[in-house]
């Protein structure tokens, strides 16, 4: 099961989504858990800090769940 995160944004940046769906606990920890951790949006792993999200992507980080980006209601 997929774990929504809602933005109120257009999009969102993979950092600010890892902060968002508490996966860290701030911004500054994005860069060494990128390096440290694979995540995968859509089925395609990614890596970059900047990646936008927009509302319907999936992001599967192993060992810490799947997530879609939603828009807020």
């Amino acid at each position: 099961m997929q774990t929504p995160v809602a933005i109120s944004t257009e999009y969102i940046a993979l950092g600010q989504f890892l902060k968002l769906a508490d996966v860290i606990s701030t911004g500054g920890m994005a860069k060494w858990f990128l390096s440290e951790h694979e995540i995968f949006i859509n089925g395609e792993q990614d890596q970059r800090r900047g990646r936008k999200l927009y509302p319907d992507d999936h992001v599967e980080i192993p060992g810490f769940g799947s997530f879609i980006v939603v828009e807020e209601e």
